[in-house]
């Protein structure tokens, strides 16, 4: 099994791609070689993944297998991308974010230190399928530094998430949550904000009393 690695790549210093990988596939309507992908330095792209030409990808980034990054992605430092994720056009995401397996993202902004829970889905249409101007409509939802999203949720178009929030697995999120929020349920509702959390097990006076989270 060998890799396929289009021309006009970029592939930086102690980048391992792990065979079989289709590496600067051209999006639709683009000619092979016509649009750059540039990947950092020390990535690791892991067996049966697709990363298509237009996008720009950080140093120290790793794919699990199977996943899929499509055009006009930009992911930063130090990003974990789980199995068999699929990363649509147009997303952002900050660095020593971590997106676990399953997720799906299309016009995205992920922020810094973000972590995202296995089957996560975040939407961008509100009115599938077909509107012709759907780009210019609510766009995909923004999450910011250091959020956490649990477990198979899923996130609405155009909502924000604030710094810092936390929402529970299972969640189904309609509307904008702020920083430092909890919310939970279908649809999700702040019950409480992170600062009144307890560790149920004992070990810390409160959750999130570690790194990068004890500088906030």
């Amino acid at each position: 099994m060998t890799n396929m690695i289009y021309e006009n790549v970029s592939i930086g210093g102690s980048t391992l791609i792990e065979p079989p990988c289709i590496i600067g596939k051209p999006p639709r309507g683009a000619e092979p070689g016509e649009r750059e992908l540039r990947l950092g330095t020390g990535c690791r792209i892991r067996p049966f993944s697709t990363v298509y030409a237009g996008s720009l990808i950080g140093d120290h980034v790793q794919t699990g297998q199977g996943v899929s990054i499509r055009e006009d992605n930009s992911i930063g430092n130090n990003v974990s991308i789980g199995t068999h994720a699929v990363l649509e056009a147009g997303n952002t995401i900050g660095e020593h974010s971590r997106i676990h397996t399953g997720c799906f993202l299309e016009l995205t902004t992920i922020g810094r230190h973000v972590f995202v829970g296995p089957h996560v889905v975040f939407t961008d249409d509100p009115h599938p399928m077909g509107c012709p101007r759907y780009r210019e409509c609510k766009g995909g939802p923004v999450v910011g530094d250091y959020a956490r999203i649990g477990a198979n949720c899923t996130i609405l178009p155009g909502v924000r998430i604030g710094s810092n929030a936390l929402i529970g697995a299972g969640s189904v999120v309609v509307h904008d949550i702020p920083d430092n929020a909890v919310a939970v349920g279908n649809p999700a509702r702040v019950i409480k904000y992170v600062h009144e959390l307890t560790c149920a097990a004992g070990f810390y006076e409160k959750p999130y009393q570690w790194p990068p989270y004890d500088a906030l």
